[in-house]
């Protein structure tokens, strides 16, 4: 009896583990939509793999992040972004690098990114930061202001901002926990989406009036 119970007990623990082993695969974009013909399929999860006898050094090198990006925007702020497209050796290795700058009183307009964590550190002058909670954490604002040296993490997916609050340049550097994070903006989506979300739907949701709502798609 005692030897049934145990063997009982290593199918469960191997029926577990098996259970564990089987999961599917981070997205590494916004959607994968499924075909049947392979001679049509276009993209994969992810970058197609070199044979690694064949890599070298600079499939793992990137220069240039010392050249400031262009603020001169309506934002006043500059995102470069080290990516699997820049460094072909970050494909399947999660994650990924940035450079933001930010003119004085500029702005890394409030955004989130579906598929990775953010940490960022300030290299030069003074960031006021912050993200939202989720609904059923009640929409919180955790914030912070920074200076040079201080590093402030992101969670996963949360709206989050970063925003000059010097009268001179700003900048920062970030990793993120996914070779392709993805980046939402929520203003550039919600107003400048392609074709326009029903003036009507915004109105109600905003508590705006229609008028307003289609002022502010046309700035998008």
């Amino acid at each position: 009896m005692k030897g049934t119970s145990f063997l009982l007990t290593l199918a469960i623990l191997a029926l577990a583990i098996s259970f564990a082993s089987a999961y599917d695969p981070s997205p590494l974009q916004d959607f994968c939509v499924a075909i049947d013909d392979p001679a049509k399929a276009l993209f994969v999860n992810g970058k197609f793999c070199k044979n690694p006898k064949l890599a070298n050094a600079d499939d793992f090198f990137l220069s240039g992040l010392n050249i400031p990006g262009n603020t001169n925007n309506p934002v006043g702020s500059s995102v470069n972004a080290v990516d699997v497209t820049k460094i072909p050796g970050l494909n399947t290795l999660g994650i990924s690098f940035v450079r933001i700058d930010y003119a004085p009183y500029g702005q890394n307009a409030p955004h989130t990114h579906p598929r990775g964590t953010e940490i960022l550190t300030v290299v030069e002058g003074t960031l006021y930061v912050g993200f939202v909670t989720s609904n059923q954490d009640g929409n919180r604002l955790i914030s912070k202001v920074l200076n040079k040296g201080d590093v402030f993490v992101f969670p996963i997916g949360l709206i989050h901002f970063q925003a000059n609050i010097g009268h001179i340049p700003a900048v920062a550097f970030a990793a993120l926990s996914s070779q392709n994070a993805g980046t939402i903006t929520i203003a550039n989506a919600v107003f400048g989406s392609t074709p326009p979300i029903n003036p009507d739907v915004l109105a109600q949701a905003f508590k705006l009036e229609k008028n307003i709502v289609e002022y502010l798609q046309k700035q998008f």
